[in-house]
């Protein structure tokens, strides 16, 4: 009966980890036009669907404040404006967090890719 004692040491896994860029190389390519691409393409989706939120809920605290008849209205049975506010908080933020993915995705995933396989390629 054969143990693990018996058994051949395994075989060395040759080094594979990439050579690293120099702290003037990350320099050089956070200052080239193809990074600050990927950074407006970040940037001018991130930031409006971020105001936008923040006003979304803003708005529902408010109302909740200051509107306390209009939140209180019924919609269907027991359940008032104030509760359908409240979910949309959470559809929303499921739906942002979906267009995101589907951004990042699509415009900022290949992007970061071809950066950094260029940097990994030149190092």
């Amino acid at each position: 009966m054969a143990t693990d004692a018996d058994a051949p040491p395994p075989e060395a896994i040759p080094d594979t980890v990439p050579a690293r860029p120099t702290t003037e190389e990350f320099v050089a390519v956070q200052e080239g036009a193809e990074f600050a691409e990927l950074r407006h393409a970040h940037r001018s989706f991130a930031f409006p669907l971020t105001v936008a939120f923040i006003l979304w809920y803003l708005l529902y605290v408010l109302l909740s404040n200051y509107a306390a008849g209009f939140m209180g209205t019924k919609v269907v049975g027991n359940v008032n404006v104030a509760l359908v506010f409240g979910l949309a908080q959470f559809l929303t933020t499921f739906l942002i967090a979906w267009f995101y993915s589907r951004h990042a995705a699509g415009k900022l995933d290949p992007k970061a890719a071809a950066i950094k396989s260029r940097m990994e390629a030149d190092a």
